[in-house]
């Protein structure tokens, strides 16, 4: 096999002779540029593994290098080369599609985990092929739309915030871009982050050693450590406490941890992947996110798309979704009558994916003879096929279910209005929190 090339673009020979043995242990050949008229004319005449840039050049500027590449040739990773404390502009390269970066002076470990994982997206997926099916099931526009920005953010090793209602699948997502990118072979370590105590978030987070406190009886990684060289997914961000962001905020932009009962710092090399069902710009504005995370969190944004604008996916994730059931229950998959079918198709699910899942799974085990019928579904109150939300009540065969249905509706508008801020969707409905949170769980819409 020939040796990957690495194409360095700095104008200080200290940086490039460094550069150039680091990688030649590496066993990478180099090539190196001074300016940025010498780096072009060895991009239009070269394919590289990886170009290494500084921001400033003698003749412009990394960013029009990162620009270039990301439209002669976005197959090339680029990794922005910055003085230290420049995050503001390493923040930008990563947005304008830069790979990574590195600061000054170089830490020639960062260096070498940097190569590295550029080097692995020229390589053949190694993963065995029941890993890298594609999980994200639709054929929708929204979905196909979402297929190719996961593809391209794969490749990065940007930090990305990752948005979307409850239940439309942000985990799911977020394993997909971990699963195609560099990291692949690594950890992906998810981590609800309004699951963990407040006053044990520390030690989860950055690990302890044996006696930091009472009941450490040995010493344990935390969850940065266990993501080594992977992948950690932060769901529900927007959960965390004032005190955690601040100490998040650190093991961002330090790239380092240190454990609770140590003064030592340990590097961590992970990609960072947040997500959350609240407005995160609307946390940060009412004082409950801190506004330089945010930003830290926020360099890529990519919005899940709700259940309700895909609704042409409906059939395939119930058959799908039935099939596992069955599957799991070691009995042949049901069968769904038509009129079953379209009252899921149209029926609004604010719950998402996760709704559609629970209710197939009543549906499954409620149903007779192998076969789902509408009573089996429990959405007796949903609109009409024909989209009209008027109520025949001469219909109503149940009281019980159409007083639900009309609760649900109400309930469901105020939380889409209020972007699922439980708090001011109850103040809108006039009830307390307490009996917000009641008649969600009563109606099958708790998170």
């Amino acid at each position: 096999m020939t040796k990957p090339t690495v194409l360095i673009i700095d104008d200080e020979p200290d940086i490039l002779e460094l550069l150039d043995m680091t990688l030649a242990r590496m066993n990478v050949c180099t090539q190196s540029a001074t300016t940025m008229t010498q780096a072009l004319t060895l991009l239009r005449s070269n394919k590289y593994a990886l170009c290494l840039t500084d921001m400033r050049l003698p003749d412009g500027d990394g960013m029009s290098l990162v620009r270039h590449i990301q439209q002669h040739s976005p197959s090339t990773p680029i990794a922005m080369i910055t003085a230290y404390g420049s995050l503001d502009t390493a923040i930008n390269a990563l947005k304008a599609g830069a790979f990574d970066f590195l600061t000054k002076p170089v830490d020639l470990q960062r260096l070498r985990e940097l190569v590295s994982s550029a080097l692995k997206l020229h390589q053949a997926p190694t993963e065995p092929e029941e890993q890298q099916q594609d999980q994200l099931l639709g054929i929708s526009p929204p979905m196909e739309s979402l297929r190719k920005q996961i593809g391209k953010l794969a490749r990065s090793q940007a930090p990305l915030y990752i948005s979307g209602e409850s239940g439309s699948g942000k985990e799911l997502v977020a394993r997909r871009i971990h699963a195609l990118g560099p990291r692949a072979e690594q950890p992906f370590v998810p981590v609800n982050c309004g699951a963990i105590p407040s006053e044990l978030m520390e030690s989860e987070f950055f690990g302890h050693r044996k006696g930091s406190f009472t009941g450490a009886v040995a010493d344990k990684p935390g969850l940065f450590q266990a993501a080594s060289h992977g992948t950690l997914f932060l769901d529900e961000v927007a959960d965390l406490p004032i005190a955690m962001q601040v100490k998040l905020l650190r093991a961002i932009q330090e790239k380092a941890v240190r454990p609770l009962g140590t003064q030592q710092e340990e590097s961590v090399d992970v990609r960072l992947l947040c997500a959350t069902h609240k407005d995160l710009a609307n946390e940060v504005a009412e004082g409950r996110f801190r506004q330089d995370l945010f930003y830290r969190i926020n360099v890529i944004e990519l919005q899940v798309p709700p259940l309700r604008e895909r609704r042409e996916d409906l059939p395939m994730l119930t058959h799908h979704i039935l099939e596992k059931l069955a599957l799991r229950n070691g009995m042949p998959a049901p069968r769904i009558s038509d009129s079953c079918m379209e009252l899921l198709c149209n029926y609004r699910f604010p719950g998402n994916v996760r709704e559609l899942e629970n209710t197939l799974e009543r549906a499954f085990t409620l149903c007779e003879n192998h076969r789902i019928e509408p009573s089996d579904l429990q959405l007796s109150g949903c609109p009409s096929p024909g989209g009209d939300d008027g109520h025949d009540l001469s219909q109503i065969d149940h009281l019980e279910d159409f007083l639900d249905n009309i609760e649900r509706q109400a309930i469901t508008q105020a939380l889409e209005e209020t972007r699922w801020n439980k708090t001011a969707a109850a103040k809108r409905l006039g009830l307390t929190f307490r009996s917000l949170r009641y008649r969600l769980k009563k109606l099958g819409l708790e998170d």
